[in-house]
């Protein structure tokens, strides 16, 4: 079923390029109204003329979502400043390629901050609000990394299978509540993430999907029933590393330079 974005609030984390600005900009032509979130407020800005065009209530907030103090200032802030919010999606994440021999604690540790334990406190915060409206969608982005180990990733793969897990038992806790949760696993998407400072160049040199071809695919996911998603559909290569894990790991670590 398409889903009914027109008159809706959303709220997106990581909006200023990528995925996040793809969304946020998808959403405003269907009449969404978009709140922005993200650190760099020159690209943040203009990401939000381009959504007022079409939903010219549309906000944004910078902050740094690495920042604990500054999640728990800004939910109450969005919630006031879209009139509620029905849509929360959770997008922000950053990479960080390293063989795990050679991470320093402090760069999980980071990568931690960004990837989880942001979507997790604005979650908390947002949750009450909207668990007394008894009405509302969760939606976290997390990666096929999530699900499988990727090799010279194990920060993000950590962080992207901690919000795997957190979202599996929030439906859980949830059910019922009028608080849907969704988990959406992206593939490989062509995005500013695979050419980060401080982070090794990827081993992955395959194709990467369009950032406006997956927000579509989010989108739609909105309006199903289902709660997990990939997009694109690798569903198969999760299942076939589940069937077979010891042959997964072994093909994987092919993978590294000799």
């Amino acid at each position: 079923m398409a889903y009914a974005a027109a008159g809706k609030r959303v709220l997106i984390t990581g909006a200023s390029s990528g995925l996040g600005a793809a969304l946020a900009r998808r959403l405003a032509e269907r009449k969404a109204v978009v709140g922005l979130i993200a650190r760099r407020r020159d690209r943040l800005a203009a990401v939000l003329a381009d959504c007022r065009r079409h939903s010219p209530s549309s906000a944004m907030w910078v902050a740094d979502l690495g920042d604990a103090a500054a999640i728990d200032d800004l939910a109450p802030r969005a919630w006031e400043g879209l009139g509620g919010i029905d849509v929360l999606i959770n997008n922000a994440a950053i990479p960080k390629r390293r063989p795990v021999a050679a991470l320093a604690p402090a760069e999980v540790e980071a990568v931690m901050r960004v990837n989880f334990f942001a979507p997790m406190r604005l979650t908390l915060a947002l949750l009450p609000r909207m668990l007394a409206r008894r009405s509302g969608l969760i939606v976290n982005v997390s990666s096929v990394g999530g699900r499988l180990g990727i090799i010279h990733e194990t920060a993000y793969c950590a962080s992207k299978f901690a919000l795997c897990g957190w979202s599996e038992a929030m439906a859980v806790d949830l059910h019922g509540t009028g608080v849907a949760v969704k988990l959406i696993e992206p593939g490989p998407v062509d995005t500013e993430i695979w050419d980060q400072p401080g982070s090794e160049e990827p081993l992955y040199q395959g194709p990467k999907v369009p950032a406006t071809e997956v927000a579509d695919g989010i989108i739609d996911a909105l309006g199903s029933e289902q709660f997990e998603h990939y997009v694109p559909d690798m569903k198969a290569v999760i299942d076939a590393k589940n069937a077979d894990l010891d042959a997964f790991i072994a093909g994987s670590a092919q993978m590294a330079p000799r």
